[in-house]
């Protein structure tokens, strides 16, 4: 039988677009994840469909202790292997003697530079062999993030599949899933912090204000880190 279109997979459960991708690609699948909220359900899901996923994470050396705590917590919960990838020593040191360590709140240059010595590199290490990767990516999150599909061809990594089996959940819908399933979850959440990254960059958000508002909440306009996102880096050599 031939197989379904991408197209097809956008009226699909979140649990069955999981089970095809794993079908369809297998060891040139990978789950990414940051143990935010959504990526705490996919973790929950993989571990019942598709165990045998590759997940690795990004630890940027800036995380909170909160989500050490979880990432601790889902190994044990889980069992699954997790792959951590660190960023370049030698990029963060050069780097840091050049801008200083919190060189992010001095221009968006250099916040974008961190990210992307942090974040980004160390994604293209962890993509090496990668056909299709998983993300936690919902449309409801931000403006930016508002066509995000199922799965769609990555415009941003030639030959990648992008897969997003969140993509049209709620935040509430996230949450009760989460509850329904006693799966662990960041403190922070708790605590006022829908979106969570490096803590000197992150804070909890104010009544009113946007999802994202408590990330680089120094910066205006469109906030992204570069993860899924093409950017251009100003400075990116130090």
């Amino acid at each position: 039988m031939e197989k379904p279109s991408h197209v097809d997979w956008e009226n699909g459960s979140a649990e069955d677009v999981l089970r095809w991708s794993f079908e369809e690609y297998g060891s040139r699948l990978a789950l990414s994840t940051s143990f935010g909220a959504e990526d705490m359900v996919l973790l929950d899901m993989v571990s019942r469909v598709a165990p045998k996923v590759r997940i690795f994470t990004l630890d940027t050396g800036r995380l909170p202790e909160e989500t050490y705590r979880l990432m601790s917590e889902a190994r044990s919960r889980y069992g699954l292997s997790i792959q951590v990838y660190f960023p370049e020593a030698s990029r963060v040191e050069e780097m840091t003697q050049a801008h200083g360590p919190n060189l992010f709140y001095d221009s968006v240059a250099n916040r974008q530079l961190c990210c992307h010595v942090r974040k980004v590199e160390p994604l293209q290490r962890a993509m090496q062999g990668v056909g299709a990767w998983i993300t936690g990516l919902r449309r409801e999150q931000t403006a930016s993030r508002s066509a995000v599909r199922k799965v769609a061809e990555d415009e941003t990594r030639k030959g990648v599949t992008k897969i997003c089996p969140l993509a049209d959940w709620t935040e509430s819908q996230v949450f009760e899933y989460i509850r329904k399933g006693n799966v662990p979850y960041n403190e922070l959440h708790d605590k006022g912090y829908p979106s969570i990254g490096c803590a000197p960059c992150t804070r909890a958000i104010k009544p009113g204000e946007d999802r994202r508002a408590g990330r680089w909440w120094w910066e205006s306009g469109t906030k992204e880190c570069g993860l899924h996102e093409q950017h251009a880096v100003a400075g990116a050599k130090v």
